[in-house]
C-alpha cells in the first residue's frame, strides 16, 4: 500500500515532464548590406539595405556629421541613404550607424571618412633628394647617341614576371655581355620588370635582392663602357594595358614609387646609364594619349626629383603604343624638364609584322617570308611582302627624322627584328634568309640615317620564329648571316645630327 501510494504522487510529475515540448524563443532577422561605407574629406552620399522579418526598426547615429534618410521604419526592405558631411580638418575619423529591429539583434553599420587617394599619398615616399651633381654628365642626349654605334636587347630575361629564366633563358653573366661587346654591340637595353617584384603591396616596395640583380647585371655592362638603357617593360600589363581616366591616378602613384626606388638605388652612375619609364603604352586616342603624358610627367618628375647624376640623366620617352604612325600623330610634345637636351623619343619597329613577326597566316593577311627588291620569290610567290618594304621604311623613318632628330631629339627605335623561319627548306630557306638579312642591314641604315639609334631585339633562342643572334649561354655568335648584315647597316649609316 504505501509503494502504491508514492507512486502516485509520482504520476502528475512524470507526466507533465514526459508531455509538455520546451519553450525555445524564436527572434526575427535584420541585416544590413553593406556593413561598411567609405567617404572622403569632401563627404557625399551613399546608401545601404536593411533586410527584416521584424514589426519594426529604427537607425541611430553616433556622430553629427553622419545623418540617415530615416530613422525609423516598419518596412521589410528599405534602402537607406546616409548623407556624411565635409571634413574641413581633412583628419580620418570614423562613426556606427546603429540598427535595431523587434525581436532581432542589433546590428551596424561602419562609416569611415579618410583621406582621398592621391599620386602624393598612396604609397610612402622613396626619394631622398641631394644637390645635383653634373660630374659624369657633360653630354646632352645628341651627344650621347651619336656615341651608340649598335644597339642590342637582352630580351626576355630581366623583364620575365617572377623569375629572369622564366622564359628558356639562362641567367646574365659577365661573360654574356663581354661577349655582346666584342661582337661590336655598345649599347644594350634592359627590359626589366618591376611589379612582379615588390614585396608589399600596400607600399609599393621593391625587394632589395631584385634592385640588386639589375644593378648587377647593369655593372657587366659598365665593365664594358657600354651604354645602358634600363626600363619599366610589359610588366604584367599595370602601365601598358591602362593607359585610362580610370586607372590615371592609381598609376601614376605606382609609376612614381617605383621610379624613385629605382632612382635612388641608381643614381650614381654616370651618363652611360638612362631610364625609359615604360615599353609599349598601348595608346589609341587623343584621350589615352593625355593620360600617357601624365605618366611620363611623373616619371621625370621622379627621377629628376632624387638629384644627384639624375638630375641630368638623359630620360626616354615613349610614343604611344611606341608605333612610329601614332607618334607622328598623336604626339605633340615631350614632358616638361627642368634641364635642356636631356631626352630621347623612343619608338618600335616591326613593319611590316606579316615579315616580321606573324607565325600563322589571319583572316586579314599571311605570312611574308621574302622581303625587299630583288628577295621576292619567283617560286613561292604567295609569300612575298606586298607591303612595308622600302619605300615604307623611308617614309615611316623620315616622320621621325621630321618630329624629332631635325628637332633635335634623338629617337631610340628600342626593339626592331624579323623572325627566322627554319622550318623552310632548299632554296626558300636561302632566299628568305638572304632577305632577312637585307632587312637587317636596311632598317639599321635608315633607322641611323634619320637620327633612331636601333637596338635589335634579340630573344636568345636561335630557332625557328626566334630571332637570337647570341647564344646565351656561351657568348658566341649564333647568326652570322644576321648579325653581318647588322654589322654592314651600322657601318653606313650616319646619324644626322
Amino acid at each position: 500500500m504505501k509503494n502504491l501510494f508514492f507512486l502516485f504522487l509520482l504520476l502528475p510529475v512524470t507526466l507533465l515532464f514526459s508531455c509538455k515540448e520546451p519553450v525555445v524563443e524564436v527572434k526575427n532577422t535584420l541585416t544590413v548590406s553593406p556593413d561598411t561605407l567609405t567617404f572622403y574629406m569632401d563627404g557625399g552620399k551613399d546608401t545601404f539595405a536593411i533586410t527584416t522579418n521584424a514589426n519594426e526598426w529604427s537607425i541611430k547615429s553616433s556622430a553629427g556629421w553622419v545623418t540617415s534618410s530615416v530613422n525609423f521604419g516598419i518596412a521589410k526592405q528599405k534602402d537607406i541613404i546616409v548623407t556624411v558631411e565635409a571634413n574641413t580638418a581633412n583628419t580620418v575619423r570614423n562613426a556606427v550607424l546603429t540598427v535595431s529591429g523587434t525581436g532581432a539583434d542589433t546590428v551596424y553599420v561602419q562609416i569611415k571618412q579618410i583621406v582621398k587617394p592621391t599620386i602624393a599619398n598612396l604609397y610612402p615616399s622613396y626619394s631622398t633628394p641631394i644637390a645635383a651633381d653634373q660630374s659624369g654628365m657633360a653630354s646632352d642626349a645628341k651627344t650621347l647617341a651619336k656615341q651608340m654605334y649598335m644597339g642590342w636587347n637582352l630580351g626576355n630575361t630581366l623583364e620575365v614576371p617572377g623569375g629572369e629564366t622564366g622564359w628558356g633563358n639562362p641567367k646574365a653573366t659577365q661573360l654574356l655581355i663581354d661577349s655582346v661587346k666584342a661582337a661590336g654591340f655598345n649599347a644594350v637595353r634592359l627590359p626589366c620588370a618591376w611589379n612582379s617584384y615588390i614585396e608589399n603591396t600596400t607600399t609599393c616596395k621593391i625587394k632589395a635582392s631584385w634592385l640588386a640583380r639589375v644593378k648587377e647585371v647593369i655593372d657587366y655592362c659598365y665593365k664594358n663602357n657600354m651604354y645602358v638603357l634600363l626600363n619599366i617593360h610589359w610588366d604584367g600589363g599595370w602601365l601598358e594595358n591602362n593607359v585610362t581616366t580610370t586607372k590615371q591616378m592609381v598609376n601614376n602613384a605606382k609609376q612614381k614609387a617605383i621610379w624613385e626606388q629605382i632612382a635612388m638605388h641608381l643614381r650614381d652612375y654616370d651618363e652611360h646609364l638612362m631610364f625609359a619609364g615604360a615599353n609599349e603604352p598601348n595608346v589609341d586616342n587623343a584621350t589615352q594619349m593625355a593620360v600617357l603624358m601624365t605618366y611620363h610627367q611623373t616619371f621625370v618628375d621622379a627621377v629628376r626629383g632624387t638629384g644627384g647624376r639624375n638630375a641630368y640623366r638623359t630620360l626616354v620617352i615613349q610614343g604611344p603604343s611606341t608605333d612610329i604612325t601614332k607618334t607622328s600623330q598623336l604626339m605633340s610634345q615631350m614632358p616638361a624638364d627642368n634641364v635642356a637636351n636631356r631626352m630621347m623619343a623612343e619608338v618600335h619597329f616591326y613593319t611590316p609584322w606579316n615579315f616580321c613577326g606573324m607565325d600563322k597566316d589571319e583572316t586579314w593577311g599571311s605570312m611574308f617570308y621574302y622581303w625587299g627588291s630583288g628577295y621576292h620569290s619567283t617560286t613561292d610567290t604567295g609569300r612575298n611582302a606586298t607591303w612595308g618594304e622600302e619605300s615604307e621604311v623611308n617614309r615611316l623613318f623620315g616622320l621621325m627624322k621630321t618630329k624629332f632628330a631635325n628637332k633635335g631629339i634623338p629617337v631610340i627605335m628600342g626593339e626592331f627584328g624579323a623572325m627566322r623561319r627554319s622550318t623552310l627548306s632548299g632554296d626558300n630557306l636561302t632566299l628568305h634568309l638572304a632577305s632577312r638579312a637585307y632587312f637587317y642591314e636596311y632598317v639599321f641604315k635608315q633607322a641611323k640615317n634619320n637620327g633612331m639609334i636601333p637596338f635589335l631585339w634579340d630573344t636568345g633562342i636561335h630557332g625557328n620564329n626566334d630571332m637570337g643572334i647570341i647564344n646565351r649561354n656561351t657568348g658566341a655568335i649564333a647568326d652570322r648571316q644576321a648579325y653581318n648584315a647588322l654589322k654592314n647597316g651600322a657601318a653606313t649609316g650616319v646619324y644626322p645630327f
